[in-house]
């Protein structure tokens, strides 16, 4: 049987209605439950407790299988970007953020997926753009809400 790895890129904006200075914390596995009330994670490492260079998190998200995140850049205020594995794929995340000099924050999701696997192949093949914006727009919302609120939005 033959492999051929397949890859796809994603990507997706969103507008933050605060700096990158209050968006960046937020951008942390332990953080992430202040504001995302679906989050579990299990933080592995982190000399911190929060986001550092070299973090490592396992998240198992209901239907997915298990992912390994390693936080690989770390430029605060800037960009955070983790690699995420699993038996099937791995994942480039990056997550850039620039301030509008307004108060807001344009910050800009990117995933690389590459395949290891055949079954990864068929992760890539239904993962789409317009699925991954959907996403990130819902992110959106609930970040800003916290932004504005200090709460998290909760399902009803």
């Amino acid at each position: 049987m033959s492999f051929t790895a397949k890859q796809s890129y994603l990507s997706a904006s969103q507008l933050l209605v605060a700096t990158p200075e209050n968006v960046f914390p937020l951008l942390c596995p332990t953080r992430e439950y202040d504001w995302i009330e679906s989050w579990k994670c299990e933080l592995v490492f982190s000399k911190s407790g929060f986001a550092e260079l070299d973090c490592i998190f396992a998240t198992h998200f209901p239907g997915d299988e298990q992912e390994i995140w390693v936080v690989d850049r770390y430029e605060p205020n800037s960009l955070i970007q983790f690699v995420r594995t699993s038996a099937n794929r791995v994942i480039r995340y990056r997550i850039s953020l620039t301030d509008n000099a307004d108060g807001t924050t344009s910050a800009k999701w990117e995933q690389t997926i590459t395949s290891l696997t055949e079954a990864g192949n068929d992760y890539i093949e239904n993962c789409t753009n317009a699925d991954f914006s959907e996403r990130i727009k819902g992110l959106e919302k609930l970040l800003n809400h916290y932004l504005e609120t200090g709460e998290m939005l909760k399902s009803k």
